[in-house]
């Protein structure tokens, strides 16, 4: 059973909800496997509108912390080999300032790179999060089975972070080397044009050549990574929830083995990615080398021949040396940007997924006064197909509940009552007929406005991992301890929760685990009634309950209220008698309806289900 928050929308678990099955719903699942394209990196980028001028920021103070680097280091040369010719001290105070200035001003302008870079990952990421967040709520429940949960709980962590990791460490790096490398050539070429061109050739093979290979080899690494990880994550999940059931019918070495393996999987993927990473960096320090050696060369062909002063030699030689310190960083990009792109693709799968329903593009407001009292909902010609090629879950079904009416909805499972809730709910477009609300079609209407005011309380209820009383107040923030203890009554299940030290404050578990199943059920059926909502749907309530408590819980759920609705699903006929009608469903369709007395009369389905159901009526 599940229900809804106090914003009026509801989450489910839409396979006990709709009825339809895996084949069913297999139209719309995503392409985790599709080719990655830069297109993915430019609407995620797109999607997340990272400030352009904090990047700027960053780009600008990263290459001012590596010029400032490579002036220190040009400047300490420099003074060096002119100390050497005992030059009078006023020579050399200049050269001191500087040296001094370049050691202050890399740290401070390192730490703005780190401000401004940081700043802008982290608003692109919140953004990002709640991009993902807003195309994940219309997803549910209907569109929401097409992901696997562990892997959609993947792409909403791992991959939506990778769009901090391209800004920090892919973008900002790239904007930095290019500038950084273009003016240290450039000063090198003015002192020396042969030393700066070979200072180009060597950078360009270091920061272009290398990575450009480097993310040839690791492409096919990149795109398996995301999937890996998803793919291990999923094992783990399974290991975790489902560690009763392995142990029962001794599943658990096998699902140890499918962890294992999906570890080694991953370990795999990332030695590659770790053997690549290493291999580019030394590619980088070999092109370094020779670099130095080849401007070395120059120089001293050039101090040979007296075109160069001799104390700009070591100038020459140390900027070479300390210019491949900004382009370094471009290999490990190489492997965040072939992840981001990947990520990005599974990101964008979650933000291009097609809602079960599609919301109107002009809604019409709610029934005037819908809230304070239950508007007449009537359903006509309702026909809801999964699939195309499926046959009908529903078809031709009419109903009308007038206001302040219970109606009980019987038959067997499969003969389409959940998917009739789920239909009102609007989580389930029909193919024909209409749903009214006062005669307001809830297709012209947004879903949380529906939602406001048709509250469902389904099968197996999601209980968060925190107290009754947080759980309660989900359905009303504002609720006092009075009126939670007064609907936990209701649900019958006050007695039991006085009996706990804790009271109120008991913590109910991860989903519920430390309570029973019927402990479970009525605190779900407790949190629907604080809702209070217009009009209530109810799939099998009393499920598990003994019968006493059922009893109960069906004379309470079904007793009149004024301004307020109930439709009840259920198997259980027992206390039915009080409802103002029942109709009896069958293979999609409604075959009977009318009250309990002439209905156990009449010959159909509902006398035969008073005989054979699991509990007889009363």
């Amino acid at each position: 059973m599940t229900t809804a928050p106090a914003s009026g929308r509801v989450t489910v678990d839409s396979t006990r909800l709709t009825g339809a099955t895996d084949d069913e719903r297999s139209g719309d699942q995503p392409h985790a496997d599709r080719p990655r394209t830069l297109g993915a990196l430019r609407r995620q980028l797109d999607v997340v509108r990272a400030p352009r001028w904090r990047v700027a920021v960053a780009i600008g103070a990263g290459a001012a912390a590596e010029l400032g680097s490579i002036g220190l280091m040009a400047t300490a040369g420099w003074l060096i080999a002119r100390a050497s010719q005992q030059p009078e001290l006023a020579v050399l105070s200049l050269a001191i300032v500087l040296v001094r200035a370049f050691a202050v001003s890399r740290g401070a302008f390192r730490y703005g790179e780190r401000l401004a870079s940081h700043d802008a990952a982290l608003r692109a990421l919140a953004t990002m999060r709640g991009r993902v967040y807003d195309a994940l709520v219309p997803l549910a429940p209907g569109a929401l089975p097409a992901f696997r949960s562990s892997d959609l709980l993947t792409r909403m962590v791992h991959d939506v972070e990778a769009v901090q990791n391209l800004i920090v460490r892919v973008i900002v790096p790239l904007g930095t080397a290019v500038v950084a490398a273009a003016a240290t050539a450039t000063v090198t070429g003015v002192l020396l044009p042969s030393a700066g061109v070979a200072l180009i050739v060597g950078l360009l093979v270091a920061g272009l050549v290398v990575p450009l290979v480097l993310a040839a080899a690791q492409r096919r690494t990149a795109v398996g990574l995301a999937p890996a990880r998803a793919d291990l994550a999923a094992a783990e999940l399974d290991l975790l929830e489902g560690s009763a059931d392995l142990a029962v019918f001794g599943g658990t070495e096998r699902a140890l083995e499918d962890a294992d393996a999906a570890a080694r999987r991953l370990r795999r993927v990332e030695r590659g990615a770790a053997l690549a990473r290493v291999s580019g960096t030394a590619a980088v320090g070999v092109a370094q080398g020779v670099t130095t050696l080849v401007v070395l060369v120059l120089g001293l062909g050039a101090v040979s021949s007296g075109a160069l002063d001799p104390v700009m030699l070591p100038v020459i030689v140390l900027v070479t040396m300390i210019a491949f310190d900004s382009v370094s960083p471009l290999v490990p990009a190489v492997r965040e940007w072939l992840e981001s792109e990947a990520s990005a693709v599974r990101v964008v799968d979650v933000l291009d997924a097609r809602p079960a329903v599609s919301e109107p593009t002009e809604p019409v407001p709610a029934p005037a006064g819908a809230n304070e009292r239950a508007p007449d909902l009537e359903v006509r010609d309702l026909t809801v197909r999964y699939a195309p090629s499926r046959p009908p879950a529903i078809h031709d079904v009419s109903l009308t509940v007038p206001s302040g009416h219970s109606v009980a909805v019987v038959g067997v499972s499969g003969s389409g009552k959940s998917t009739l809730l789920a239909t009102l709910m609007r989580f389930v477009e029909p193919e024909t007929g209409t749903v009214t609300l006062d005669g307001v079609d809830i297709g012209t209407m947004t879903g949380d406005d529906v939602r406001a005011i048709v509250i469902g309380v389904t099968q197996d209820a999601h209980l968060f991992h925190t107290s009754i009383r947080e759980n309660l107040l989900v359905a009303d923030p504002g609720a006092d301890d009075d009126t939670l203890w007064a609907v936990l009554r209701r649900a019958r299940l006050a007695d039991w929760a006085a009996e706990l030290p804790r009271g109120l404050d008991t913590t109910v578990g991860e989903s519920g685990g430390q309570l029973s199943g019927g402990q479970r059920q009525r605190l779900g059926l407790a949190r629907v009634l604080l809702a209070d909502p217009p009009i209530m749907l109810l799939d099998e309530p009393t499920e598990g309950l003994d019968a006493a408590t059922a009893d109960a819980l069906m004379t309470e759920l079904l007793r009149p209220r004024p301004g307020r609705s109930v439709i009840l699903v259920t198997h259980r006929l027992a206390g039915l008698a009080a409802a103002d009608a029942i109709v009896v469903a069958d293979d999609g369709s409604i075959i009977q309806r009318g009250q309990h007395g002439e209905l156990a009369m009449a010959e159909g389905r509902y006398r035969d289900l008073l005989w054979t159901g699991d509990v007889p009526a009363r």
